[in-house]
């Protein structure tokens, strides 16, 4: 597991990429815009982004934001994407 800080000012954009290994964003302060292609959203303090390995993405900031990335995983070995369980 690696985690790395992340701060973003007011319009900076992160341009589209993929990452090979799961990568969860945590949001500690301000907000992140965020698209996949598929679905784009807000995502704000406190709350958490969940990016599967091969998925196209995307974000900016439009107000000052930080943030952690945490990344699940090696590079070169097989992932699985993220799933989010309750247990019985």
């Amino acid at each position: 597991m690696r985690v790395v800080g992340l701060r973003l000012q007011p319009g900076q954009t992160v341009p589209q990429h993929r990452n090979a290994i799961p990568v969860a964003l945590i949001v500690t302060g301000g907000r992140l815009q965020f698209d996949d292609g598929v679905q784009a959203g807000e995502v704000g303090a406190g709350e958490m982004l969940l990016i599967n390995p091969g998925e196209r993405h995307t974000y900016r900031a439009d107000v000052a934001t930080s943030a952690y990335l945490v990344f699940a995983g090696l590079p070169g070995v097989r992932s699985r994407a993220w799933t989010l369980r309750r247990k019985a």
